[in-house]
C-alpha cells in the first residue's frame, strides 16, 4: 500500500513538473509579457513604451561565438538599422548572470551600437519568456502578440553566405505589409543562456 503511494505520488510530481517545463515561456500568439528593465545608462525601459509599435527581442551573451559571429558580421546592427528606418524598434537583452551594467556599456560601445541593452542578470523576463540561447529572437507586432520565435537564421554554421534565410528579416517583412508570417516559429541555435543558478 505504501509503495503504490510513493510511486503515485511521484507519478504526480514528475506530472507537474512536466507540465511546468512544457509551459515554460511564450508561443506565438500570445501578447507579449510586459517587463522593465534597467538599460547600460541607468535608464529605466519597459516593453510598454513602445505600444502600437513592433518590437524585436534579442538575447545577447557576448561571450558566446554564435553572438561573436553575428556581430562581427554585423548581423543585428544591419537590421535594426534597415527596420529602425520603418520604426521598428530593436532591445537587445543580456541574462547573463555576471554580466552587469558596465560589462554591457563596453560591448555596446565597442560595436557602436544604435539600441540599447537591458540588464536582466536575475534572468527574470529571460525566464518569463522561455529565452533558451543566444541569440534568440521574439518579434511583437503592433497589436503587441507574439508572431515570431527562434534562430535569426538558418545558419547555424555561418558557412550559408548568401543562400542562408534570414527567418527575422523575412517576418519583419511579412509583419510591415501587413500579413501573417509564413516561417513564425523555429529551433534557436547559440550557446545556452547564462541563468543565475
Amino acid at each position: 500500500m505504501k509503495v503504490s503511494i510513493r510511486i503515485a505520488l511521484t507519478v504526480a510530481v514528475l506530472a507537474i513538473a512536466g507540465s511546468v517545463a512544457a509551459g515554460a515561456g511564450v508561443a506565438v500568439g500570445q501578447a507579449a509579457p510586459g517587463f522593465t528593465l534597467t538599460d547600460t545608462a541607468g535608464n529605466s525601459v519597459s516593453l510598454s513604451d513602445y505600444a502600437g509599435k513592433v518590437v524585436v527581442l534579442e538575447w545577447l551573451n557576448p561571450d558566446c561565438p554564435y553572438v561573436k559571429r553575428h556581430y562581427k558580421a554585423g548581423t543585428m546592427k544591419k537590421l535594426a538599422t534597415t527596420y529602425g528606418a520603418e520604426g521598428v524598434v530593436w532591445l537587445t537583452i543580456n541574462t547573463t548572470n555576471y554580466m552587469d551594467a558596465a560589462a554591457n556599456a563596453e560591448f555596446k560601445a565597442a560595436n557602436d551600437l544604435p539600441y540599447p541593452i537591458l540588464v536582466d542578470q536575475s534572468g527574470e523576463v529571460g525566464h518569463l519568456y522561455g529565452a533558451a540561447t543566444t541569440p534568440h529572437m521574439y518579434i511583437i507586432d503592433g497589436d503587441g502578440k507574439l508572431v515570431y520565435i527562434g534562430a535569426i537564421d538558418d545558419d547555424p554554421r555561418g558557412d550559408g553566405g548568401d543562400g542562408a534565410t534570414n527567418y527575422v528579416a523575412a517576418a519583419l517583412d511579412e509583419v510591415l505589409a501587413g500579413n501573417s508570417v509564413t516561417t513564425a516559429e523555429t529551433k534557436p541555435y547559440g550557446c545556452s543562456v547564462k541563468y543565475k543558478k
